[in-house]
């Protein structure tokens, strides 16, 4: 690498630990440390989800998607605004009014602690493996530009991220987040403006080419389920946009940690807003490298045997030393700060939710000490994730998808379960559980024609990216079988559904503590 590229990025790094540091004195409590006293105004916690949202994963696979395929693993990212617009409105208010720092403690409080438990470590395991593709994608960039092993920069930059997240909290996560989301766009759009008009090739021949080979398409519109169509890509994405905006820890924190209501409700408005132009532009990118290097005749080095290479090969090599260092410091601060918010929530949820269930008279301090003990476990946890992932094979973006579908543990249907039905019970929810365990295990033992488990004619027949919506599905469907066989009692639980709330919407909320939460 270009000296002036080495420096930007140690001197974006320095600076993200450096704000890690200037937070550290003040974490002295839970609710300081993981939900940053709820202070953050709208407009950062909306920058903040963005920047939680484009990662590695966005910087690296999208344009390496592009590059190889097409536009077709975009299609979730398109399903993903019209799920907002439904839920953002009454899922924002509603959880900053039911649960004190966890959004598992909903479900605790509609079905008691091991379903609340089930959905905490549920959550954690998704979130080890997507922190092992950020550590992975990372450490693909920077080996690409300097020739350092891949495992060696794995744990070099998973203790550096890990330190950072230890003394920084949540509040530093914000902010460095802040920071992250303005550099992504400067970035971003000075990278276009050098493909388009300063690259060597036409503009206007690249996106002829684009358009004649289709590279933009987002797929077969075939119904067939099987395969990465855009109607199998679009069934994922609703259920996993749902889950992430219903049941995912680390956004629902950026919901508590706003001011007010309304700040938070403009932040996941802004936030959400500027997803899918950045998702856009990023398989923009990867088309563009494609119709450059076919129309210059351009040859790829030999070390460059994957689609996600190409675009950390050309910042290096084809673009000025300040744009690439601008633009790969941007890459590891994205990397750096959602493996920061990642650690940080799961530091908390297994503070909250497991940790504090068993010891409930354990002091604050000690629930801090465990959380940030948790928080450094995990970090290693991740790293071993990451290191087990440079022996696959295929895009980084085909991999990141089909596991997250597959780890999704059913929360979207627990969530639909709990927030739509009244009479919803302790014992429908645990039959759901046990349906969508059973149910993964064995998709994914038989998938592809019985990779792992032959059944023959009973293998599982769809694509890997409709596990967790068929889970999903199956969830609810075996959750309302037991409710109808075993319906809840009236009780505290049934004020925490959709239809309550909207009944005393008018009304001042009520707290937690009111509704008598041990939380």
């Amino acid at each position: 690498m270009h000296p002036v590229v080495v420096l930007l990025i140690t001197a974006y790094i320095v600076t993200l630990v450096g704000i890690g540091l200037r937070f550290s004195g003040r974490q002295r409590t839970t609710d300081a440390y993981f939900v940053a006293g709820r202070s953050v105004p709208g407009w950062a916690a909306g920058l903040s989800l963005l920047a939680t949202t484009i990662t590695s994963v966005t910087f690296i696979a999208y344009p390496g998607a592009a590059y190889a395929g097409n536009w077709t693993l975009l299609g979730p990212g398109v399903l993903f605004l019209a799920v907002i617009l439904v839920v953002g409105p009454i899922v924002v208010p509603f959880f900053r009014h039911s649960v004190v720092m966890s959004v598992y403690e909903y479900f605790g409080q509609r079905f008691g602690r091991l379903v609340r438990m089930y959905a905490a470590l549920t959550f954690a395991l998704g979130s080890f493996v997507k922190m092992g593709f950020v550590f992975y994608l990372l450490a693909l960039t920077a080996a690409s530009c300097t020739g350092v092993g891949m495992g060696w920069l794995i744990a070099v930059l998973g203790v550096i991220t890990v330190f950072y997240t230890l003394v920084g909290g949540f509040s530093a996560v914000i902010w460095t987040d802040v920071v992250q989301g303005f550099l992504l766009w400067a970035g971003m759009a000075v990278t276009l403006v050098i493909l388009l008009f300063f690259s060597g090739a036409r503009p206007t021949a690249m996106l002829h080419l684009i358009a004649a080979s289709h590279k933009m398409s987002l797929g077969s519109m075939r119904f067939d389920l099987s395969q990465p169509t855009f109607w199998t890509l679009a069934i994922y994405g609703v259920f996993f946009y749902l889950q992430r905006y219903t049941a995912d820890q680390s956004v629902v924190q950026r919901y508590l940690a706003a001011r007010s209501d309304r700040g938070a409700l403009r932040g996941m408005a802004l936030g959400a807003s500027l997803c899918l132009p950045v998702w856009t532009a990023f398989m923009l990118i990867g088309s563009l490298l494609w119709a450059l290097y076919h129309l210059t005749g351009q040859a790829l080095p030999p070390g460059v045997t994957r689609a996600d290479q190409i675009f950390p090969l050309y910042m290096i090599s084809h673009m000025p030393s300040w744009v690439s260092g601008a633009f790969l410091a941007a890459l590891f601060g994205a990397a750096m700060s959602m493996l920061a918010s990642d650690l940080n929530c799961v530091g908390l949820i297994l503070m909250q939710d497991v940790y504090s269930q068993f010891y409930p008279r354990r002091t604050d301090a000690q629930r801090l000490r465990f959380g940030k003990r948790v928080i450094a476990f995990c970090g290693l946890l991740a790293i071993a994730v990451a290191l087990g992932l440079t022996r696959t094979h295929g895009s980084a973006l085909a991999l990141y998808y089909a596991a997250t579908a597959i780890l999704a543990g059913g929360l979207a249907g627990l969530f639909l379960l709990a927030f739509l039905f009244r009479r919803a019970s302790r014992t429908g929810a645990l039959l759901g559980i046990f349906s969508n365990l059973i149910f993964t295990a064995y998709a994914v033992l038989t998938l592809d024609g019985g990779k792992i488990v032959n059944l023959h004619g009973f293998n599982y027949p769809w694509s890997e990216y409709t596990i967790g919506a068929c889970g999903n599905v199956l969830f609810l469907a075996a959750g309302l079988l037991g409710t109808i066989l075993f319906p809840a009692q009236a009780d505290s639980s049934l004020r925490f559904t959709l239809w309550d709330w909207l009944a005393n919407r008018k009304q001042r909320p009520l707290t937690p503590l009111q509704l008598g939460d041990p939380s």
